[in-house]
């Protein structure tokens, strides 16, 4: 989506110096918004924050990697917070958090653990103990382990873990519980808690790091999946660099989780392609279809078209989706970027949304093709000396969380902000 010169400038002025919630600094830096919405800085001096919810009282409850979890009372007219505190102080916590849908326990994640604690949503408490979940996920490569309910089945807790490296080979076999989404019966958690390893079942695997999740009006789960870095194409005895748009970010459909989803999802070993032209061995390549990095006579790009789900949608390469939350019917899905380190220029670092459409069976989809652009941008930092981003010198849009009227609360860890998007 492309916006008038006219357009940006109106709003990065806006970002930069007006309509800011009382006594809450400006933000640390600009940024455009589609002139539809609007989007203002509710809160900074954030320690990392990654996830963030809501409870039924209106209270936003975020994650601040390696310090704990803060608990913020908003106005219901403006959205701004009015009181702020410390919820609970554990520093092993990183990036995951949720409240069940009774909303009397609160769930947040480590790089290894799953934990819980009772909560009293009336007075906004939360209780002293603390009940492992789900132990036993890997600690080393990507760190973030994202959690939700399905609204279908409350009992049932998603988590993701994605793989240990770039390419983590051994995650092909579904049993090592890397690059994977798997799912835990919490009406039957063992003592001690569920082994993500040897316990629970796939929600989808060779998915290499699929941070943001949500469920559709249909109570469907959809993923968004951060793709591999500093790719190479290897055919006919010629090696060519095509990291700098491939491969593609992925949207990918898990579909209904009270079951097991044992489909396999093209990772570490099929990708997809984000720009066909960077390919010099084939020449017939479109957006979104399958790669191998060195296609040989046994495992080739066709081979990856009939063994592995390819994705639904696709985004930009390196622009690291981090979360994925569904508006009111599930008219648009709204995916946050977190920004690239492996591409220069980078890319991401703001919100999407993608439209979706409801079909006659019920079901949920987005209205783009896979080889089409699918989303349109609505928050896009713009930094005022007209230079590309960086991981220290933009906003880096994390968590996303709808309230009750419609307003979508987002975090940006590098900054420290929470910002607040909302129509005009």
């Amino acid at each position: 989506m492309h916006f008038q010169c006219t357009a940006i400038l109106a709003w990065v002025i806006f970002g930069l110096a007006s309509a800011q919630c009382p006594n809450v600094p400006a933000p640390l830096y600009g940024y455009a918004v589609d002139p539809a919405y609007r989007a203002i800085k509710i809160a900074g001096n954030l320690a990392n924050p990654r996830g963030i919810i809501t409870d039924k009282a209106g209270r936003l409850l975020i994650l601040e990697r390696g310090k704990g979890i803060s608990q913020h009372t908003v106005y219901a007219s403006s959205g701004c917070i009015s009181k702020s505190a410390t919820l609970l102080s554990l520093s092993s916590l990183n990036h995951g958090i949720y409240l069940n849908s009774r909303q009397d326990k609160l769930y947040a994640s480590s790089t290894t653990t799953v934990y819980s604690w009772s909560y009293n949503v009336t007075s906004g408490q939360l209780g002293n103990a603390r009940t492992v979940v789900v132990q036993g996920m890997s600690n080393s490569g990507h760190s973030t382990r994202t959690l939700t309910f399905s609204p279908k089945n409350p009992n049932l807790l998603v988590v993701s873990c994605g793989s240990n490296a770039n390419i983590d080979a051994a995650s092909i076999d579904p049993s090592v519980a890397r690059a994977i989404v798997k799912v835990f019966d919490l009406n039957n958690v063992p003592q001690g808690g569920y082994n993500y390893v040897t316990q629970g079942y796939n929600a989808g695997y060779g998915l290499r790091n699929e941070v943001g999740l949500d469920f559709d009006a249909g109570g469907m789960l959809w993923g968004v999946e951060n793709s591999a870095d500093d790719l190479t194409r290897t055919a006919n005895g010629q090696t060519t660099d095509v990291h700098l748009n491939n491969p593609a970010e992925e949207l990918n459909f898990l579909g209904d989780v009270s079951k097991p989803n044992n489909k396999w999802y093209g990772y570490p070993t099929c990708f997809t392609v984000g720009d066909p032209k960077q390919f010099k061995d084939k020449t017939n390549f479109v957006l979104g279809d399958q790669f191998v990095t060195s296609p040989s006579s046994t495992f080739n790009d066709t081979t990856c078209i009939q063994k592995s789900t390819p994705p639904r949608l696709i985004f930009p390469a390196h622009s690291a989706p981090l979360d994925a939350k569904f508006d009111a019917g599930s008219k648009n899905l709204w995916v946050s970027l977190h920004g690239s380190w492996d591409r220069s220029p980078p890319t991401g670092f703001g919100v999407v949304r993608v439209p979706f459409a409801k079909a006659s069976d019920g079901s949920y989809a987005p209205v783009a093709a896979r080889n089409q652009i699918g989303y349109a941008k609505v928050f896009s930092p713009k930094r005022a000396d007209g230079q590309t981003c960086t991981a220290t010198t933009c906003v880096r849009p994390v968590g996303l969380v709808f309230d009750s009227y419609g307003r979508l609360y987002m975090t940006s860890d590098a900054s420290g902000e929470l910002f607040m998007i909302s129509k005009i």
